[in-house]
């Protein structure tokens, strides 16, 4: 969402019915306008923890926060990636467990088992075709990090990968991020300065805020990318888990990915979770216990998903739910679509406490602009220019019945 006059608030345009949107002139700028404005999320009255979280292999020193709310509720996120490195709630009985996967100091991040962990993911998350664009009239060349394709920002200076500095929120449970990335990075022009606030409420929710700034025209797409598993990290798949996503319409790709640049409904595809379904009772090959046993095009669900509602204002995304455990995952966001990607590349590593990760035993629902919307000029814009503020909110709000 990009905000001109931060004193302002302006709604998108942008209605629910992508289609016919997609034929107006207007469809290339009604952009990421965000109601800044209106709160989604309750107060946080918790506490803020420091400690060391280890050195990166080029010796930087990393730290990890640990947001505890008053319900008891606990958050840790690290300076590393600005990731989201724990997340504990409460079960239909009370008992504690943590719901995302990650590793247990830096050295786990920067090993070769972490697949975007939980990390903010950019300057462009997703995939962009080629890695090129065209932007006021100049090709950019990024890196092809998912051949052939460039994702989730690119390589080593990826945001992922970089030591971000941190502040707490006084008297909140919350931590403030901030990092520029220079022109050139990774390719992308511009210097771009970015805050990222992580804040556990006291209603039991995550809420993610996302601000950048930049001195030149340039793509920006941020997100999370954590991978969930309400029954427990590390406790076996999420193929049991129900999901409802508030999409009609999906993004149709090629065979690396890449949207087509259609706007196609779900009714009467796989991809119709507008009421609850069973992750895999779809899936032909859920009984596969590794990537290479994957029959689907797709290995599995990887697909965006275009969100019904105004972009721009908040509204329900996604809901997940683990039937054993009973805990329930309400995403709320402004964001244009949401990604929903069903660990289908799991392999089985090693993270926190010993326990394994396997074959699709987490999921991401990644809130987003649609990907490669830099090479789209029908889809909404991720452009972001000199005056204008990059603004967007996603909550994960936690429940048990």
């Amino acid at each position: 969402m990009i905000d001109s006059n931060a004193g302002v608030c302006i709604i998108s345009r942008m209605q629910s019915n992508l289609p016919c949107i997609m034929k107006t002139a207007a469809a290339a700028v009604s952009l990421l306008i965000m109601n800044a404005c209106t709160s989604i999320s309750g107060p946080s009255t918790g506490s803020v923890k420091q400690a060391g979280f280890g050195n990166t292999k080029a010796g930087e020193s990393t730290e990890l926060y640990t947001l505890k709310n008053a319900n008891g509720v606990v958050a840790k996120v690290t300076t590393y990636g600005a990731t989201l490195v724990e997340l504990h709630v409460p079960d239909k009985d009370g008992n504690l467990a943590d719901v995302i996967n990650g590793f247990d100091s830096v050295a786990g991040y920067e090993g070769d088992g972490n697949q975007y962990f939980g990390c903010t993911t950019g300057r462009v998350c997703n995939r962009i075709a080629k890695g090129k664009f065209t932007l006021d009239g100049t090709e950019y060349t990024l890196a092809t990090n998912n051949d052939p394709n460039h994702l989730h920002g690119g390589g080593d200076k990826a945001l992922s990968k970089q030591v971000w500095k941190a502040a707490p929120v006084d008297g909140q449970a919350a931590v403030v991020f901030t990092l520029t990335s220079p022109d050139g990075e990774e390719g992308y022009p511009g210097n771009l300065s970015m805050k990222v606030t992580y804040t556990l409420t006291d209603a039991d929710e995550l809420r993610i805020d996302y601000q950048a700034t930049t001195d030149k025209a340039t793509p920006v797409n941020l997100t999370n990318h954590a991978y969930f598993n309400l029954g427990g990290a590390g406790t076996g798949t999420v193929l049991d888990h129900e999901l409802t996503l508030n999409a009609d319409h999906f993004t149709p790709v090629d065979d690396t990915l890449i949207p087509t640049g259609k706007i196609d409904p779900v009714a009467g595809t796989e991809l119709d979770f507008r009421t609850a379904h069973v992750i895999g009772d779809r899936i032909p090959d859920k009984g596969a216990t590794k990537t290479e046993d994957a029959e689907s095009a797709t290995l599995g669900y990887d697909h965006n998903f275009v969100l019904n509602g105004k972009a721009g204002t908040h509204r329900l995304a996604a809901r997940l739910k683990d039937p054993d455990s009973g805990r329930v995952m309400e995403i709320y966001t402004d964001q244009v679509a949401i990604q929903f990607y069903s660990g289908n590349f799991l392999m089985n590593q090693e993270g926190k406490a010993g326990k394994a990760y396997p074959f699709r035993g987490a999921l991401c629902l990644e809130t987003q602009h649609n990907p490669d919307s830099v090479n789209h000029p029908d889809f909404p814009s991720t452009i972001l220019r000199p005056g204008q503020t990059y603004r967007t909110t996603t909550v994960h709000r936690f429940s048990a019945e």
